[in-house]
């Protein structure tokens, strides 16, 4: 998922309706929930995974590039030979960090101690993995995150009724639902 205007805004329309929400609030990850998923799932009371099931960093994108790079070159070059473009992207990107980290921190500090939700909000928001990387259940639950790996039957069999297209970009493993059929192998 990508940080645009469009998506950053319906995230935090979702994470506020979440906040909102009186009861206790679990959010199911039977597959995966990267970037904007993974904060919607912070947002939660409790985050219950498949074994296999992956979260994701939250580091802000902004096009083809991940902010924290953008503040990189920044650093790194000469401010003469950076074009403005990259110069505004990466004043953009400075302020995205900071604005999705502070929201981590405060979806965080419910869950764990305040230098804690910092200390794992600085990880998921500024670009110390690269923005693809899966977190496990495993690897979520030494983070301090509250996952559960108890996924009921019935929220796998509510996704059989609901298969996803094949992704066309080729060399990618395909999540089939359901068994394939012998008859339709051979055709």
């Amino acid at each position: 998922m990508q940080f645009s205007k469009e998506t950053t805004f319906n995230i935090w329309y979702v994470v506020a309706a979440i906040r909102a929400h009186k009861a206790k609030v679990t959010v199911f990850v039977p597959h995966y929930a990267m970037s904007g998923g993974t904060l919607i799932a912070l947002a939660a009371d409790e985050i219950v995974m498949c074994r296999h099931s992956v979260l994701g960093p939250i580091d802000p994108q902004l096009g083809q590039s991940p902010a924290a790079s953008l503040l990189k070159v920044i650093e790194q070059k000469p401010i003469a030979e950076i074009d403005d473009q990259t110069l505004v992207l990466a004043d953009v990107g400075r302020k995205a960090i900071a604005q999705v980290k502070a929201a981590a921190k405060e979806l965080l500090t419910d869950k764990m101690p305040e230098d804690k939700a910092e200390a794992l909000a600085e990880k998921l928001s500024t670009g110390q993995w690269t923005h693809d990387y899966p977190i496990s259940p495993t690897e979520a639950k030494d983070l301090g995150l509250p996952v559960s790996t108890n996924m009921p039957d019935a929220v796998l069999e509510l996704m059989t009724l609901y298969p996803q297209p094949v992704r066309s970009q080729g060399g990618g493993v395909e999540y089939l639902p359901v068994p394939r059929q012998k008859e339709a192998l051979r055709k």
